[in-house]
């Protein structure tokens, strides 16, 4: 019976050590957030900081911790310029000073605690004028 609490004991030691030196934006969220483009008329072909990842509607995986600029193009129509920026999530904050200090330097030093500002971005794409 004494063994049992011992191991017990030990368990339980083992399993505060890493609560607290986890970070939660680390591990239940992560670094990226999904995104998903969609236009009207769709067909839009999507850059992302200046490089063609798809055409809408379509849906991707981007860093949380980075601001992005979004462009949206598709011939016969202007050119739509969205800015997708991020912040930091105020309940990680919470979550991580709760847990101890080294939570917050994990999420702050990975970025894991940004969130994007929005998680569907939509164009409503203008005709060009002869």
């Amino acid at each position: 019976m004494k063994r049992f609490y011992k191991i017990g004991f030990l368990f339980a030691f083992i399993l505060v050590l890493s609560l607290m030196f986890s970070s939660c934006a680390t591990i239940f969220k992560g670094s990226t957030d999904g995104v998903n483009f969609s236009s009207d008329p769709n067909g839009a072909k999507v850059y992302v900081n200046g490089d063609l990842m798809g055409t809408t509607p379509f849906a991707l995986e981007l860093k949380s911790n980075k601001t992005y600029t979004i462009q949206f193009k598709k011939d016969g129509f202007q050119t739509k310029s969205v800015v997708l920026n991020n912040s930091v999530g105020g309940g990680w904050i919470v979550l991580d000073v709760l847990g101890g200090l080294l939570p917050v330097v994990i999420d702050a030093a990975t970025g894991n605690w940004y969130e994007l500002d929005q998680d569907h971005v939509n164009a409503v794409l203008e005709q060009q004028q002869k």
